[in-house]
């Protein structure tokens, strides 16, 4: 679609709303197009590495001990060999 300068200063939320709706607006001055209206893609936001690196201030000396509640979630006990076995030989 394209309008007017005076049309678009007397439409422009319509406009915006027809451009949100996938419809292209050009903005034209004596039948020359000078401004297309676009959708402005929502920025993504930067992965900053490092930002939370003073967060952590104090760790308790407990920080990796099994929890209690996971004990059957963790890896099954090892066996140990006797003292007396000797361990196998191929």
């Amino acid at each position: 679609m394209i309008v007017t300068t005076h049309q678009a200063k007397t439409n422009l939320s319509k406009l915006i709303q027809r451009a949100l709706d996938g419809e292209e607006i050009i903005i034209a001055r004596r039948n020359q197009p000078l401004v297309k209206l676009t959708v402005v893609e929502e920025a993504k936001p930067k992965v900053r590495f490092g930002a939370l690196k003073d967060l952590v201030l104090v760790m308790g000396d407990d920080f990796d001990d099994e929890l209690e509640d996971f004990a059957e979630y963790g890896p099954a006990e090892l066996t140990k060999v006797a003292e007396d076995e000797k361990p196998y030989q191929a």
